[in-house]
């Protein structure tokens, strides 16, 4: 029995196909929080967004093929966090889930806060608060009905966003048309200082490709996930990409220069330009839309990761490896990102932003150098090809995440290092002071059907 047999009684259900991964991945990735950034990192690369995002696309595909590469070895929920136990054994893949799981926290919660803050903007008489509690709440309620619930909210959020990229892109045509611009592709020639700029911009934006890894958590709910998570993950990448850099580059061209009143409210500012404030409450409209849509994919994946840790023992079985018996979700592990989410009701954006991008780049670097372990180290995979595919490419992969780094802030490291220190001391625990091997999913291809059948976990978890 292969990992893609794994009876849906036992496991989570199998309904996702290759549309369905795709709208997942772009309704995380959130196109239009394009406009977040939009005026700080258009003063960063000075009028030169658009290069940016170019460059930045470039960088993130090499660690997407990275995945792709992963999930057609290991299919299943866990994402970073199985790739790097099977290559590196459990106490690293266990480093890497833990690590990678505040970044996945604390993403929903951004979302939620964004939801409260724009629709305070709009309805000041109500607190923002409101918002954010109704907001956590139907994200909780969708994720606990099941993946057939958040492949039609994404569906309807994709379209919703692509509805207002078309409508964005015709009214800055209609706008260039009327106003005579001397150079409609300068923005992505920086040339000179402002090539570094390009770049310096370019690790920021990076970050904004989250989303494309967490397609892979939905391995054990997809269709020939060997086949399908690969291409959604690149499809993910690429689409979301050429969104970035279409709305970027029609931004500039609606305003060109680096100057904004506000950068916060840049994207609002362009909007107004274009449409008055009709367009401009359009645009809040599928902002809000998409920063739930994305507030619910963000929970799926974390609730995925922390049901694969239950599963393996990593964490409590009875808590986190939980499936609801009607829905096959993992309602209980959905309930504490619920539960961690409530912050959001106290915490300002600013703070909550620096706590992510932490684990993900963990992830991201674990991930290449776990391509090269598992296809040449462990598999002997030898051939020009597979030194090309398996060495070179995400040994590029890597280099280029370690770049990523130095767009971090001294406070994100000072968070993320606090987090993988309690990490560390629960490893301890865990394997009690290292003198026992840490659970590890079992996970060759006539073992799979271990992965979810309850009977077979006991079995499946080495004991010492």
């Amino acid at each position: 029995m292969t990992a893609t047999d794994i009876p849906a009684e036992n496991g989570l259900k199998r309904v996702l196909g290759l549309p369905g991964l795709t709208l997942f991945g772009l309704t995380y990735l959130a196109p239009v929080t394009v406009f977040t950034t939009y005026g700080a990192v258009t003063g960063v690369t000075h009028g030169h967004l658009p290069a940016a995002y170019v460059i930045a696309l470039v960088v993130m595909l090499f660690t997407a093929v990275s995945y792709g590469r992963m999930v057609r070895a290991f299919p299943a929920a866990g994402s970073a966090y199985t790739y790097t136990q099977q290559s590196f054994g459990g106490h690293v893949g266990f480093m890497v889930g833990w690590t990678l799981m505040l970044d996945y926290l604390f993403l929903p919660m951004i979302n939620f806060l964004l939801i409260g803050i724009y629709l305070h903007s709009q309805f000041p008489s109500v607190p923002a608060r409101v918002f954010v509690l109704a907001a956590l709440l139907l994200s909780l309620l969708v994720n606990v009905l099941g993946v057939n619930s958040i492949n039609r909210l994404s569906t309807l959020v994709v379209g919703l966003a692509g509805v207002l990229v078309v409508v964005f892109v015709a009214l800055s045509v209609h706008h260039t048309l009327g106003h005579h611009v001397s150079a409609p592709f300068a923005s992505f020639q920086p040339g000179g200082s402002g090539t570094s700029a390009a770049f310096s911009g370019a690790a920021i934006l990076a970050l904004s490709f989250l989303g494309f890894d967490a397609v892979s958590t939905m391995s054990e709910e997809a269709k020939d996930p060997r086949r399908t998570i690969p291409r959604a993950i690149v499809l993910t990448t690429v689409i979301g990409g050429v969104l970035f850099i279409v709305v970027s580059w029609m931004g500039a061209l609606v305003h060109p220069g680096s100057t904004f009143t506000d950068p916060d409210s840049a994207g609002l500012d362009i909007m107004r330009t274009l449409g008055g404030s009709a367009f401009t409450s359009f645009f809040v409209a599928v902002y809000v839309a998409g920063a739930f849509g994305s507030g619910v994919t963000t929970q799926a994946s974390v609730s995925r990761i922390l049901y694969s840790m239950g599963r393996d023992g990593v964490l409590p079985r009875r808590v986190f490896g939980y499936l609801h018996p009607r829905f096959r979700t993992p309602a209980i592990a959905a309930c504490l990102v619920s539960a961690v989410s409530l912050v959001a009701l106290f915490i300002t954006l600013d703070n909550a932003v620096v706590m992510i991008n932490f684990g993900a780049l963990i992830a991201f670097s674990v991930v290449n150098l776990s391509v090269v372990k598992h296809y040449l180290v462990d598999k002997g995979r030898r051939s020009g090809r597979d030194l090309l595919s398996y060495g070179l490419l995400p040994i590029v992969g890597f280099a280029l995440t370690l770049w990523l780094w130095t767009s971090l802030e001294g406070i994100t490291f000072e968070v993320g290092l606090c987090w993988m220190l309690a990490g560390f001391l629960y490893l301890l625990f865990l394997t009690r002071l290292f003198s026992r091997k840490p659970p590890v999913m079992s996970f060759s291809e006539d073992q799979a059907a271990a992965v979810a059948a309850p009977a077979a976990e006991e079995r499946a978890v080495p004991r010492s």
